[in-house]
């Protein structure tokens, strides 16, 4: 009897790990949106001022907070920085400052005040992916996730912002944003 119990345990771990790596969000790769357009370009995505709406959920699917963000990217033939400023709903505010590096070979590479090491982002059709490994504020536990961040280029210019947070390989957050540019005629708040 424990020997079947154990063999039924062994196959639901082992559809579990099936479903992970086939069927779910980490399975995605950049290939998967290689014909898709139109083309992701981070310059001309994050080219001056950009507003972002979002969720955070928390790791039983609840919202746990939202935010509205301001970025402004600037951009040469090197690199660039994206500096963002978070407005959450609960009043606390953040910054980040994305200091970016291009490849020769089509890579991106970029540092953060609040990134352990480096984050890592390749683009291909529609989609740029990155990973890195973010640090929560001490208020926040202080802990450090590995995120997987994709980023979707709608026909309109509206980038669609998905994230996953995970500590020990267990999901322990997900992010949804809209991002739009601020045209000129559009006051920056």
């Amino acid at each position: 009897m424990i020997k079947l119990l154990l063999a039924i345990a062994v196959l639901i771990l082992a559809a579990l790990l099936i479903r992970q790596v086939f069927f779910s969000f980490p399975a995605q790769r950049l290939s998967d949106y290689a014909s898709e357009s139109p083309s992701f370009d981070i310059r001309q995505a994050f080219e001056g001022p950009v507003e972002a709406h979002g969720m955070i959920y928390g790791p039983t699917g609840r919202v746990t907070s939202r935010f509205r963000a301001m970025m402004v990217g600037s951009f040469t033939n090197e690199g660039g920085v994206i500096n963002e400023e978070f407005d959450y709903a609960s009043g606390r505010t953040q910054s980040r400052a994305w200091k970016i590096r291009f490849a020769e070979d089509g890579t991106i590479s970029s540092t953060a005040d609040d990134i352990e090491g480096v984050a890592t982002m390749n683009q291909r059709g529609n989609a740029l992916e990155m990973h890195y490994k973010l640090r929560l504020p001490e208020d926040a536990g202080g802990h450090v996730l590995d995120v997987t961040d994709w980023i979707y280029q709608m026909p309109d210019g509206t980038l669609l912002n998905r994230s996953q947070m995970r500590k020990f390989g267990i999901k322990v957050a997900e992010l949804f944003a809209v991002m739009r540019r601020v045209s000129d005629t559009q006051p920056a708040e």
